[in-house]
């Protein structure tokens, strides 16, 4: 069955090609408009996804620094209660010392714990204002996060019910493009479709337009023009690189010429009056 398909599709003339490939033209272009009426949407709704997921992301980032500001504030607590009952201790201690020297040592210990419990208290402060500065950006992220969920439910609604719309027109067109393309050998295929890429308005098969590409708009030679009306080779613009189709064989009525009106280059001839005649005189009598 292979082997007959490519047999087929060797045999088709350059005309038929042609057809193909314009048939093809017209269902791409059909669902480029499709694509074109649902605009930005899916553009948008992929933005909002990622800026949905970017603000998930960072909330959690921002709630897992709460939680660890709340959990160094409590280990300062701990360790202001435990620097607390060492002074205690010390303090019952220098009621019972037998020289100068154990007061001295056991009032330093006593100073350092006492230095300890306010650098606990400054760290419990700067944890504190952290949290705080953080539960705002939370909460503020989340608020932004619902914004553009409602956002999101809005563009999808929009989108859905664009694609419900044209659904069953694109499918039937990309069904006929696909039929299409089996008639169409590779080579010829492959061609187009990189032409149709790189072309800005998606059009890799043009007819002439009034002597002139209709894809660049450059003037086309009388003998490449007889060429392409008789249909017996693949002719591309040697400007643009498209493929040139008849606009007969394309089905497109194109406006006769106008021809230039021929000015007369004889001049009128001006009606000059015979001149008069000059007097005789009268013989004397």
């Amino acid at each position: 069955m292979a082997k007959e398909s490519k047999k087929e599709v060797q045999e088709l003339t350059v005309e038929q090609k042609l057809k193909a490939l314009f048939q093809l033209q017209t269902m791409l272009s059909k669902i480029d408009e499709i694509k074109t009426l649902r605009g930005e949407l899916p553009l948008e709704v992929q933005d909002l996804e990622d800026e949905i997921a970017g603000l998930r992301t960072r909330i959690d980032r921002i709630k897992a620094e709460i939680a660890e500001c709340k959990s160094s504030v409590a280990t300062k607590r701990v360790e202001i209660e435990a620097a607390k009952s060492a002074i205690v201790k010390y303090k019952d201690q220098q009621d019972n010392v037998r020289n100068n020297r154990e007061y001295d040592f056991l009032s330093k210990e006593i100073e350092f714990q006492t230095l300890e419990i306010e650098l606990c208290e400054k760290k419990i402060k700067e944890f504190s204002a952290q949290e705080q500065e953080r539960t705002a950006e939370a909460t503020k992220s989340e608020s932004v996060l619902s914004e553009r969920k409602q956002d999101l439910e809005i563009k999808k609604s929009e989108l859905d019910s664009i694609v419900a719309e044209t659904k069953q027109e694109e499918e039937r067109l990309r069904d006929k493009a696909k039929e299409l393309e089996t008639k169409i050998e590779p080579r010829l295929l492959q061609s187009f479709k990189r032409i149709r890429k790189n072309s800005r308005n998606g059009l890799g098969l043009v007819y002439v337009q009034r002597d002139a590409c209709g894809g660049c708009f450059n003037k086309i030679p009388p003998q490449r023009q007889l060429d392409i009306r008789s249909r017996k080779k693949i002719i591309v613009c040697e400007y643009c690189g498209r493929i040139m189709i008849d606009p007969e064989l394309a089905g497109i009525v194109t406006e006769p010429k106008e021809e230039p009106k021929e000015k007369s280059t004889r001049s009128r001839k001006k009606t000059v009056a015979p001149a008069a005649a000059p007097a005789v005189p009268e013989a004397e009598l």
